[in-house]
This record gives C-alpha cells, sequence and structure tokens, in this order.
C-alpha cells in the first residue's frame, strides 16, 4: 500500500464525514427463542450495535417473541372481541421513536421467522395512517436487515424484508442486508464455538457497509426534514391533485 493511500485510508477510518448523536436505530430481533435464551442472531446484531454505538448513535435490541402479539391488522388487538391482551403497541412505539430500523431474523426452511412475518403483519397495520407532513408514517426512517442461519436463504429472506419496509414507507439504502450462513445441513450456528461466524470477513465486512449506510442515509433525511411532501400525499389525491399523472404531457 502506498504512503498516499495509507493516508486516505487513516483519514476515511478515524473521521467520519458527519455526526450521528441524535440517530436512534432499533433492532427487532425476531428470533424464536424467548430471553434469555442464547439467539445466534443477536450475536451478529451486537456487531453491527457496536459500530453504531461508535458513531455516537443510541441502539436498543427488543425481542418480539418476549411480547404478546396477537395475529391481525389492528392499532391493539386487545379491544377486539378475539383477543384479551396485546403488547405490539409497546413495541410500535420504538418504532415510531428510531431514525433507523434492523429487522432481523434467523432462517427456517427457508424462509424468514413465523415472528418476522408476524412482526411485519403488524407494522403493516399502522400503514393507513400519516406523519405530519401528511404522508404515510413511516416515511424518512431508514430500514435494514441482518440475518443468521445454517441452511441457506439469506437473500431470499432479505428480498422480502426490504421490500416490505420499502412498500410501507422506509428508505433502504444500498447493501441493506448481511448475514451469515453456516453449512448447509445440521451444524454449528453464528456463535456456536468453532463455527467462524464472528470471524467472517464477507459476513463482517457486508454489516459495517449496512451500518454506515443506513448512518449516511439516515442523516441525510434527517437533516432534509425527511422525503419531500409533493407527490406522495393520499389526501391530496383523492382532493384532485394529481402531481403531474394528469398532465397534457401525460395524456400524449
Amino acid at each position: 500500500m502506498s504512503e498516499q493511500l495509507k493516508k486516505i485510508t487513516k483519514k476515511h477510518c478515524e473521521q467520519p464525514p458527519a455526526r450521528y448523536h441524535d440517530l436512534k436505530v432499533l433492532f427487532l430481533n425476531c428470533t424464536l427463542n424467548r430471553t434469555p435464551v442464547l439467539s445466534h442472531t443477536e450475536g451478529l446484531i451486537k456487531a453491527a450495535q457496536h459500530i453504531f454505538e461508535a458513531q455516537g448513535a443510541t441502539t436498543k435490541i427488543i425481542r418480539p417473541v418476549d411480547y404478546v402479539i396477537p395475529a391481525g391488522l389492528g392499532l391493539d388487538m386487545s379491544k377486539t372481541p378475539e383477543w384479551d391482551r396485546d403488547d405490539w403497541p409497546i413495541i410500535q412505539k420504538e418504532v415510531d421513536a428510531c431514525d433507523i430500523l434492523i429487522l432481523c431474523t434467523s432462517v427456517w426452511l427457508g424462509e424468514k421467522s413465523s415472528v418476522c412475518n408476524r412482526t411485519l403483519e403488524r407494522m403493516y397495520g399502522y400503514t393507513h395512517q400519516f406523519n405530519s407532513k401528511g404522508q404515510y408514517r413511516d416515511y424518512g426512517k431508514v430500514g435494514a436487515t441482518l440475518i443468521t442461519g445454517n441452511e441457506d436463504g439469506v437473500k431470499h429472506c432479505a428480498m422480502n424484508i426490504l421490500f416490505s419496509l420499502s412498500h410501507i414507507g422506509y428508505t433502504v439504502p444500498p447493501q441493506a442486508d448481511a448475514g451469515w450462513m453456516g453449512e448447509a445441513g445440521p451444524g454449528p450456528s453464528y456463535m456456536d464455538e468453532g463455527s467462524g461466524g464472528p470471524e467472517n470477513d464477507f459476513t463482517n465486512r457486508n454489516t459495517t457497509f449496512l451500518v454506515w449506510n443506513c448512518l449516511h442515509l439516515a442523516r441525510l433525511l434527517k437533516d432534509n426534514e425527511g422525503i419531500p411532501a409533493y407527490g406522495n400525499l393520499p389526501d391530496e389525491w383523492d382532493a384532485g391533485c394529481k402531481a403531474g399523472f394528469d398532465s397534457p404531457e401525460h395524456k400524449r
């Protein structure tokens, strides 16, 4: 490595382009294991958490499986005849308060966990609400995913999770997924001794890129008050403002 490249590398490593102390990061760890049972996915989460916190961001990890989360799309399913208790509103408050949401899961039968599905379903139930600018409520937030398992399926799960987050309003940065898979078939999981997971350079690189791309994008969105409120307001569309859709140029 040349001396010039060493100087550039040192500068990039020690002088990030912005400050991130006002950003809040929420990890929803959709493991099937309730606390305090070991979660291999949480091992990878903590690798990302360390990088976020080193830049001053505030982080929190929640395991939805620790809560009572009924099936359904209601804001509070305890207000329906079918359910007496619903803890989802507790989690939703944390979701609303974060700038960056990392939805994390293990892989089962090539798919994200049932807990992850339930989490996305309950988030989807809030999408009819708007933010202060009249956009769908999750506009202006950044979304990404971390995935572990000992079978193939990282990219398949990431496709679904990132699409789902984007569909409900999250902005997804480049390289917004990272994961670790052990050997196909029974074998060690991420945190098992000798698995090679925590030392895997490919996983560590992708996790680091994910963190920084989330930080960069969240910084841009927060500094610019989110996504511009033009051409994406449901009430204005219903009122007849089609934002160029019915322009003469469109009808040609």
